[in-house]
């Protein structure tokens, strides 16, 4: 038996060259999958069969290797845009798209981060990572007004911004269709070619006067719970923090929620019932199948830029839920999808199903993207010009 080589073992192996994309692939997956906080650096090491200390050969520390995911991510997708092979701006943007759509589908479980992760990241990291986002946006935005050579800048960027949302959409599900890639191109090709939402008049030069505050203590500890996740996510909001936003003791909070968690639960379900209700709503006046569409997609977009602060806690915290409620919330959140699924099935038999089911998804993502962004107030027909863009993509 011939010894082993000096310093390795009989049953040890070579460290794989791409061992460090593989710690960062596990990490953005779990990431997505289930927040940024609720994950540790072991539970990705196991996921690639190392141990926890093995990942700090190649990482700090957890920040670290979001920010490795992230910069894989939109380095994916500028590397996917960087030299089109086409010379007509049409086929330009068509190409574009196409690249788009394949990264974002072989992609699907880690492109999430661009969406609710990417808030973790430091400033500095937060400016780069926006600045490979703005030159994405850029090299879309030039053919497109090219080919519409009277929309401005503003417009022509919105448009942009709603197409990527919705290629972006299949790393919010699970959904696929026959041809996703497909499907999701002539979708994003349907947005640019819509009409954009116009931009709202300047706000006054005087601020606004303050909102009024609930009377209701539960209501307010409640309200400010929404607002102060929304802005600093959940992990980063402590009782303490919430009390005294509310004008209040932190011991008092507890009064009306047992917990942090009981806060959070609690704006899921107010989230959950007005959506319903909105629904519902719309259902029962609807005229007929297309009317109902048409309601449906209205009654969502008053809610998405209506409740901001709201939606998007609603969208960004599911994973830091206790378990009994995120199951529950799961399974309403899934009968709103399936709501919208059926309603556009009657409207368009032809349509597979699996197929409608990526159309909704998209639908949704852009509407709540386009809120999310924050450029536009909500304003007197803005309402009505954004669901045209939403009626769009499940007409596409």
């Amino acid at each position: 038996m011939q010894p082993a080589a000096s310093g390795v073992g009989p049953t040890a192996t070579k460290r794989p060259k791409d061992r460090k994309d593989r710690i960062a692939l596990a990490g953005a997956e779990l990431f997505c999958e289930r927040g940024y906080h609720r994950v540790s650096v072991d539970e990705i090491a196991a996921v690639v069969g190392i141990s926890g200390p093995a990942v700090y050969r190649h990482f700090a520390n957890k920040y670290a290797i979001l920010v490795h995911a992230t910069r894989d991510v939109v380095g994916a997708l500028l590397q996917a845009t960087a030299e089109p092979q086409a010379t007509a701006a049409e086929g330009v943007l068509d190409e574009l798209l196409r690249a788009l759509a394949a990264v974002t589908v072989a992609k699907r479980r880690v492109a999430g981060l661009y969406q609710w992760e990417g808030r973790y990241l430091t400033p500095e990291h937060r400016q780069e990572f926006q600045a490979g986002l703005d030159t994405l946006v850029g090299r879309l935005t030039t053919p497109l007004r090219t080919i519409r050579p009277r929309l401005a800048e503003a417009p022509a960027q919105l448009l942009v911004d709603a197409a990527l949302s919705a290629l972006g959409s299949v790393t919010t599900h699970r959904a696929t269709a026959a041809d996703t890639e497909e499907l999701l191109t002539r979708v994003a090709w349907t947005l640019l070619r819509a009409d954009p939402p116009r931009r709202p008049p300047a706000p006054p030069a005087d601020p606004p006067a303050p909102p009024v505050r609930p009377s209701s203590r539960r209501e307010l500890l409640l309200l400010e719970a929404i607002r102060l996740f929304r802005r600093h996510g959940y992990h980063a909001v402590g009782v303490e923090d919430i009390g005294r936003a509310a004008g209040m003791q932190a011991s008092s909070v507890y009064r009306y929620f047992p917990s942090k968690a009981d806060l959070l639960a609690a704006a899921y379900y107010r989230a959950t019932d007005r959506l319903t209700a909105a629904t519902t709503a719309a259902l029962a006046e609807a005229a007929d199948p297309a009317d109902a569409l048409h309601r449906v997609v209205r009654a969502y977009v008053a809610f998405a830029f209506g409740q901001r602060d709201l939606v998007a806690v609603y969208l960004a915290e599911n994973n830091n839920l206790p378990d009994e409620d995120r199951h529950q919330l799961r399974g309403a959140q899934r009968q709103h999808v399936e709501e919208w699924v059926r309603l556009l099935g009657t409207v368009r038999p032809e349509l597979p199903v699996a197929d409608a089911r990526v159309l909704v998804h998209a639908a949704l993502n852009v509407v709540t993207d386009i809120g999310r962004l924050g450029r536009f107030e909500r304003t007197s027909g803005f309402d009505a010009q954004t669901s045209r863009l939403a009626l769009a993509v499940l007409h596409a």
